[in-house]
């Protein structure tokens, strides 16, 4: 069974934010992890393709479907059909259950971790800004709404914007990694991405 081919087929309409080249660049971010953390890339193979295919009914459902949960859900018959151990299928369906950064699940295997901080790469840095501001588009969200605080505002509104996905997400993603070379992927993109937000708001306001 090709996982790679049956995984794609289910991105299918899938939003530009969260679509087959995000997962394509967290299956490469989790061969790179696997290798200097010595995690079963078997597990990962597997993991790292599916462990999006929820995502489309999260936002068809505005966030109130976890898409972790669901695609978790989604991929428990797919696994059972691998050749992989009864002990890899549990790790995978866990992996991507407990991938998700707002999840009530935590990363419990070395796999998991690994997938965990794959994932929050690819939402960090040049690519996550970019991703944020798809994203912002997606939804029909403003450039910016500096009128309004984020406690105020509110997800998938007009004012879920690329700025506050970084003042309520992205700004914490590098204190949440999980491996030792996560946490230093994820310094270097943290960085830019607060030279970039600072250079964002002084050009909004006119002043450079």
């Amino acid at each position: 069974m090709d996982i790679e081919t049956i995984a794609r087929e289910l991105f299918s309409g899938a939003s530009a934010s969260h679509d087959w080249d995000h997962t394509v660049r967290v299956h490469r971010l989790c061969e790179h992890i696997a290798h200097i953390e010595h995690a079963d890339m078997e597990v990962l193979h597997v993991a790292a393709f599916l462990h999006d295919i929820g995502r489309a009914r999260q936002d068809a459902s505005q966030g109130a479907v976890c898409h972790a949960i669901y695609g978790a859900r989604m991929a428990e018959p797919i696994v059972e059909r691998l050749p992989l151990t009864s002990g890899q299928k549990r790790n995978v369906l866990h992996s991507i259950r407990s991938h998700r950064f707002r999840g009530a699940d935590a990363p419990e295997t070395l796999e998991a971790r690994v997938l965990f901080d794959a994932d929050k790469l690819d939402a960090i840095g040049a690519i996550g800004i970019a991703r944020a501001y798809l994203f912002a588009g997606e939804i029909g969200a403003r450039l910016h709404s500096p009128d309004i605080s984020v406690e105020e505002s509110r997800s998938y509104s007009t004012d879920d914007t690329g700025y506050r996905e970084f003042q309520v997400k992205l700004c914490k993603i590098h204190e949440r990694m999980l491996t030792s070379e996560g946490k230093r992927l994820a310094a270097a993109r943290h960085r830019f991405m607060e030279d970039f937000f600072g250079q964002f708001l002084l050009e909004y306001q006119g002043a450079r």
